[in-house]
């Protein structure tokens, strides 16, 4: 089976003024992917810092959905802690509708840097990961049960039907984010699989063996194992020019801007609140280009993407449209990707099928 390839679309405005343009223009990069063949579109949740342009990705999955006809639309991810499990349900069912199908809900507990996002919709940081688990549960009895009641630490809930009820039985397709290996192992004891944050093709490997051998030693048959392994998804940043040097002199520094961006915001939001969610370490693979940014001609980008599909992961989520890109170099760079490599995995899946 040839690895899938996404398009996760993470756009910034680092300018408020900029907001309705980039907007707009994230609409039609999806209208894109899904007239080029690409397998999913990825959106994010972020609020009030400009790191992600149409921030709600609840809203702009079912703008997506009544624009498009085949590629999948997926959260990468929705915040939990800041939804009403029930609306949540309702919403998923709707675009579920919408989409005839085409949806993917991924969830996570909320974001690990911006204080704001649970200020603004008054929640304590602390709770998010409780109030994930909880909501999770709601929604999944929800989905499936009539004359359903819930009395949990955040939600007292009593309903006789959800409507509308999925398009997608029993329920959508739910992934999980996995940004630690014990989050990630704790998911395949679950049979679940998942989506992996930007890491090195070292911790890549290592955490994709750890995924299987964890879902073998619990019990879990081979063909459960294949199934999961191709249903998890990995990030990566992608930018694609006609040349190595030409990539290097657009990605690289458009890649360096949206971390500097994302560490401005950050540090702004310390001084002002004097709270820190986590202190991020330096170094790390995904604000490295060597790591965190796969770049180049196709033949070099195909190579570096050869070394991920011999390490076995059901799909890439890609980000090309990297800090304050053109919208037109982006779908150019979207263009190459589909055109000049993903072709080139397809036809080697499509031999390596026909020799069994």
């Amino acid at each position: 089976m040839a690895m899938k390839f996404s398009n996760f679309i993470f756009p910034a405005a680092e300018k408020p003024e900029d907001d309705g343009r980039v907007i707009r223009e994230s609409l039609a990069e999806a209208q894109l992917c899904d007239r080029l063949g690409v397998d999913t579109v990825w959106l994010a949740e972020h609020h009030f810092d400009g790191i992600c342009a149409y921030v709600d990705p609840v809203t702009f999955a079912a703008g997506l959905a009544t624009s498009t006809d085949r590629i999948k639309i997926g959260f990468a991810v929705a915040q939990m802690s800041l939804h009403h499990p029930i609306r949540f349900a309702e919403q998923m069912n709707l675009i579920d509708h919408l989409s005839k199908g085409r949806l993917i809900v991924g969830l996570g507990r909320g974001t690990a840097y911006n204080i704001y996002d649970y200020q603004g919709f008054d929640i304590d940081p602390d709770e998010a990961q409780e109030r994930l688990l909880e909501a999770e549960e709601i929604m999944l009895k929800a989905w499936t049960t009539d004359k359903y009641e819930h009395q949990g630490k955040y939600w007292n809930i009593k309903l006789p039907k959800l409507r509308p009820t999925p398009y997608t039985k029993p329920h959508p397709t739910i992934l999980r984010a996995s940004s630690s290996e014990h989050s990630m192992v704790d998911l395949a004891k679950q049979g679940r699989p998942f989506m992996m944050n930007v890491q090195s093709d070292e911790v890549t490997q290592h955490r994709m063996d750890l995924y299987r051998t964890t879902l073998k030693d619990t019990g879990y048959d081979d063909a459960t194992i294949a199934q999961n392994v191709s249903d998890s998804w990995v990030w990566r940043n992608i930018f694609v020019a006609e040349t190595d040097a030409e990539a290097e002199r657009i990605g690289v520094p458009a890649f360096t801007r949206q971390h500097e961006f994302r560490a401005e915001m950050r540090k702004r939001v310390y001084k002002e609140q004097g709270v820190r969610l986590r202190e991020e370490k330096s170094g790390i693979a995904r604000n490295d280009p060597s790591h965190g940014l796969i770049y180049g001609s196709p033949a070099t980008v195909a190579e570096r993407l050869s070394k991920i599909d011999k390490i076995g992961v059901g799909g890439i989520m890609m980000t090309f449209r990297l800090g304050p890109m053109d919208a037109d170099i982006a779908n150019n760079s979207i263009e190459l990707f589909m055109k000049q490599v993903a072709t080139e995995f397809e036809d080697h899946a499509a031999a390596a099928a026909a020799a069994e």
